[in-house]
């Protein structure tokens, strides 16, 4: 339980303040100053978190495309996300504008187990603690619905990072098994 309490034992200042279906933090409390964020106005950028699932899909498939991800059929990511778990977006919001600069889904079992998929965070905005406060804000809804076994698939580039917030290879050496079509 140490791992949880670490993450879900947050001091007053980095809690988020709930607006709708929106949770808002500004740039600082996720660990950076509004200056680390690129700016197009006199107008603060916050960073705002949503487990809205609707999504314009052409948005999302532009930030999948901003890291180098293959590209998949619109239906079948809509058909993803509207069976997920949870989906969770990051949003960089400026004035009334907003920009897609982060988005990660999770399956469940709705009782035990919850796996995360598709963690993305746009290149502009990666190394400023934002994909750690991404995945913090995923982790923090699913033990909101008493899920106590996450899982995720890692690239190897990514493996570390995972491993920095706590996830690790499987305790018990499990080796995981895939099937895929001829």
């Amino acid at each position: 339980m140490g791992f949880w309490k670490t993450w879900f034992s947050t001091p007053e200042s980095l809690t988020t303040s709930k607006t709708t279906s929106f949770e808002e933090h500004t740039a600082a409390s996720v660990g950076n100053s509004p200056n680390n964020i690129s700016e197009t106005s006199s107008k603060e950028a916050r960073i705002v978190f949503s487990t809205e699932r609707d999504l314009d899909l052409y948005e999302l498939e532009e930030l999948c495309d901003a890291v180098g991800w293959s590209r998949r059929p619109l239906r079948k990511v809509k058909k993803a996300i509207e069976h997920s778990f949870l989906v969770a977006s990051m949003w960089q919001v400026r004035g009334n504008q907003r920009r897609l600069i982060g988005f990660a889904r999770a399956t469940s079992d709705h009782a035990f187990n919850a796996t995360i998929w598709d963690v993305v965070v746009h290149p502009d905005f990666q190394s400023k603690g934002l994909g750690k406060a991404l995945m913090k804000y995923v982790l923090k809804k699913l033990r909101s619905e008493e899920i106590s076994n996450v899982t995720l698939f890692a690239d190897p580039h990514v493996v570390d990072f995972y491993r920095s917030m706590g996830f690790m290879s499987d305790p018990e050496g499990i080796k995981g098994m895939f099937w895929y079509p001829h």
